[in-house]
């Protein structure tokens, strides 16, 4: 069984519609506050996927994910490492983290994405969006056909509800965007229905650079994107199921988001019958 630890507490608050997720992607997901890990020392290592969820961390006061950023970064656990320190070696042992929205914002500011050249130091950041106000609503993103993370495999077009106030993505520096586009990091971007990809307002909800809804790092291994797709798992989470119903009366009752958890747990029995060989 894929065990998959989904981490909650100082304002998270998806982490049931994420462990559900995985679970109905065959997995075991525990749900475990972030103070069990960085003040009693409860291990990440006994798990396949570490998830980081959606939600508003310490209220988003100081920036959406840098105070939950600057835990995991700074703050000792008990065995005197801290918890980025363990992630690292959590991904040296080949292994996954996943982040959505305030997730999502969490890795990025924490060097995990894109992390381009794996010196997990901060390369991008998350501002206000170009709107100036929260945005509540369903939107199109386009996979990238170049990528190659796990989490997005066979999926080309995929509806996702946003909900967010600071998820405009901003890179450094021209050659950070130019190295993030060359290696395909740029792993889903904002699009139309058809899966044109369009830059523009209400398209893109929040003028990101690169038109970018979500990134993986270099190796695949870590994947965040701020549309949720744990917020899509049957047909009957998209506000006009009806008429899609009516027009293919066959349709999966599946919503879309669920095959990104589907893909990464597959991805991992996949491995593991590569490695009983």
């Amino acid at each position: 069984m894929v065990k998959v630890l989904v981490l909650t507490g100082f304002g998270i608050n998806c982490e049931e519609e994420t462990a559900a997720a995985y679970r109905m992607a065959g997995a075991n997901a525990d749900i475990i506050h972030f103070n069990q890990v960085l003040v009693n020392g409860y291990s990440i290592h006994q798990y396949d996927i570490l998830h980081f969820p959606g939600g508003f961390s310490f209220g988003d006061d100081l920036s959406s994910g840098k105070v939950m950023a600057n835990k995991i970064r700074y703050k000792k656990l008990p065995s005197g490492k801290t918890l980025l320190e363990e992630i690292k070696q959590f991904l040296d042992d080949g292994k996954y983290v996943m982040g959505i929205c305030n997730g999502f914002q969490m890795l990025v500011r924490l060097g995990l994405l894109p992390n381009s050249n794996l010196r997990f130091t901060q390369q991008a950041s998350l501002a206000h969006n170009d709107s100036s106000k929260y945005e509540d609503r369903w939107v199109y993103c386009k996979v990238n056909k170049m990528s190659e993370t796990p989490f997005l495999k066979g999926i080309d077009i995929l509806p996702l509800p946003i909900r967010h106030g600071e998820g405009k993505l901003v890179f450094g520096n021209d050659t950070m965007r130019q190295i993030v586009k060359t290696k395909a990091l740029n792993c889903m971007t904002y699009c139309l229905a058809d899966g044109t990809e369009i830059s523009e307002y209400p398209q893109n909800p929040n003028g990101s650079e690169l038109n970018c809804a979500a990134l993986c790092d270099p190796t695949g291994q870590v994947f965040g994107l701020m549309p949720h797709p744990e917020a899509f798992l049957s047909l009957y989470n998209h506000p006009n199921w009806g008429q899609i119903k009516r027009k293919n009366p066959n349709i999966s009752e599946e919503g879309d988001g669920l095959q990104i958890f589907k893909n990464i747990v597959n991805h991992v029995l996949e491995q593991r019958e590569v490695e009983a060989e």
